[in-house]
């Protein structure tokens, strides 16, 4: 059995991979939302809760922690993800259970170079600093864990990301989108499907376990690229892109904390933002998505919200 906590698009995603292969699922959420597959078991649990969180880890092989911050702000990071990563990790260890961890790119400090899995992992200050102590108190804790880093998320139930809501559906309206910094950068971008996936075939491979792994990425694109590929699989006009320029940017955050925390993450688009995967692709025995499967279920999710608000 397996505890997944969280139920936005990776541990979803997750929820819905591990109960197609047939195994069974908790999934612990304050809401006590999830997928609907007879192998999902849905409990309503505060990943803050101790006693609760020992008590849904019974019986557990395998803990795949998604949960994320309350708000997209270092303070809201720093007062809730490691306590709850603190209380899983404990949980996990009286249950004998590994945990699986999405982790981003944030914590790299030198992603001017292409960042491989073997690439030094100290940035300080703000979110960044947030992961990278996140990862250390993982690797010091007793438990067994992995951490599966991630580009910048595209694919079905992605809303808050670049390639989510901000590009999608305006791709689809015709509309312009627009950018941060600048729209000519390659980027990389994780199919969510993809990362899910690495993230189960690592928790069943103990050889990978107390490691930093890369999710199956494919080749770096920029935002126009991404858009137009959105565009091509819609069979839609080429989008308009519209750049927010890094100036206008860091001005705003002089007033306003969310666009100071947004800015903060700048040097992501004004410079390549570029990972590699091959290594960890090797381990797991996996490959990126193909970029037009990726789009094409992308793209039909998307049209399927709409058609449902439609209704």
């Amino acid at each position: 059995m397996y505890v997944v906590t969280g139920a936005g698009p990776v541990g979803w995603t997750i929820a819905q991979q591990l109960a197609q292969r047939g195994e069974r699922v908790r999934i612990l959420t304050r809401s006590g939302s999830g997928p609907e597959h007879a192998l999902i078991e849905k409990r309503r649990v505060d990943v803050s809760d101790a006693a609760k969180v020992a008590q849904a880890l019974e019986g557990a092989t395998g803990v795949f922690h998604c949960i994320h911050g309350s708000a997209y702000r270092a303070k809201a990071w720093a007062a809730e993800l490691p306590q709850a990563e603190q209380v899983v990790m404990d949980a996990a260890v009286a249950a004998g259970a590994v945990v699986v961890f999405p982790e981003s790119l944030y914590s790299y400090s030198e992603p001017d170079k292409i960042m491989t899995e073997g690439s030094p992992r100290e940035a300080a200050g703000g979110k960044r600093g947030i992961r990278s102590a996140l990862l250390k108190a993982r690797e010091s804790h007793a438990a067994n864990t992995v951490s599966v880093v991630a580009g910048d998320f595209f694919g079905p139930r992605v809303r808050m990301a670049h390639a989510g809501e901000r590009m999608v559906p305006l791709v689809l309206g015709g509309k312009t989108v627009q950018v941060l910094a600048s729209a000519e950068q390659p980027h990389s971008f994780t199919y969510v499907p993809d990362l899910a996936g690495a993230m189960i075939a690592a928790a069943q491979k103990p050889e990978t376990w107390n490691s930093v792994l890369h999710a199956p990425t494919g080749p770096a694109m920029t935002m126009r690229g991404i858009a137009g590929n959105v565009a091509r699989s819609a069979g839609v006009p080429e989008p308009k892109l519209s750049v927010v320029p890094s100036w206008l940017l860091r001005a705003l955050g002089l007033f306003s904390t969310d666009m100071r925390e947004l800015a903060e993450m700048l040097y992501q688009f004004e410079r390549p933002f570029v990972m590699d995967s091959t290594a960890s692709q090797a381990m797991l025995g996996l490959e990126p998505t193909p970029l037009e499967d990726a789009m094409a279920a992308t793209v039909a999710w998307w049209r399927d919200q709409e058609a449902a608000v439609a209704r």
